[in-house]
């Protein structure tokens, strides 16, 4: 691991970064030079992660971001660790879906309280201590999605919560004004990750075929987010869309 300067003495904190985006953008922030807390689900991916990274550049922290009480003890630990928090990158995120008609009730819950709710519990931890450290501020990138803009079939709860997203972020953007606090979303399509490996087999599409689709490495998309978190906080990339070329976005696919 080649290690950067710019981050030297920043520190970030990345949800979901056992696996795919969230692992990916964490190494970027590791090997330019940041302090991560790593937070996720498992320990054991958690320290996957960090083994990247001399063992005092990183803090491994096992969540339920769901939990108020966890998300405030995640942050506090940061802190204790760390003493402060330039950066967050609001990442983890579940794909649940189907036939609208055939949705749950627990099915929706479950993605909106992770998709949507536990970025607000840790959007607001993050400008409760990014307000009142010193020097004051930071920033924070929400991971949109592309389907933040357009939906798949049968994907109402996550594309439901991908444009809540997008208020969230920027409603942040705008609150954050005062406190010296800048808030962006990175919208991603088809990175390689657990919840796209379908796509090699193929994905249904809006006319009702099936088909392959292309993806990208997750190191492009965490590129994008280390440029994000190296920015001074006088500029702001409020909306980012990193996606494969060739994907069904755009146009009448």
């Amino acid at each position: 691991m080649e290690n950067g300067t710019r981050g030297a003495g920043r520190v970030a904190l990345v949800t979901g970064a056992g696996s795919g985006i969230g692992r990916a953008s964490a190494r970027a922030l590791l090997a330019d030079g940041w302090r991560v807390a790593l937070a996720g689900r498992r320990r054991d991916a958690l320290e996957e992660t960090a083994a990247a990274a001399p063992a005092d550049w990183s803090l491994v922290v096992p969540a339920d971001l769901r939990d108020p009480d966890a998300v405030a003890a995640l942050f506090a630990r940061t802190e204790a660790a760390f003493g402060r928090l330039d950066f967050l990158f609001n990442n983890a995120g579940v794909v649940r879906g189907g036939p609208i008609e055939d949705l749950s009730l627990d099915d929706w819950r479950a993605v909106v309280d992770t998709n949507l709710t536990a970025v607000f519990l840790c959007t607001r931890e993050a400008v409760r201590l990014m307000k009142r450290q010193n020097p004051r501020g930071g920033r924070i990138v929400n991971n949109g999605s592309v389907s933040a803009h357009a939906p798949r079939p049968d994907s109402a709860p996550y594309t439901a919560t991908k444009h809540a997203v997008t208020g969230l972020t920027k409603a942040t953007a705008l609150d954050g004004r005062k406190y010296d606090i800048a808030c962006g979303q990175i919208d991603i399509g088809n990175a390689l990750t657990d919840n796209t490996s379908a796509m090699a087999q193929g994905v249904p599409q809006a006319d009702g075929s099936r088909r392959v689709e292309p993806v990208i490495d997750p190191d492009h998309v965490a590129d994008t987010v280390l440029h994000m978190a190296n920015l001074p906080l006088d500029a702001n990339i409020l909306f980012v869309t990193v996606m494969a070329t060739k994907m069904p976005l755009v146009g009448r696919g």
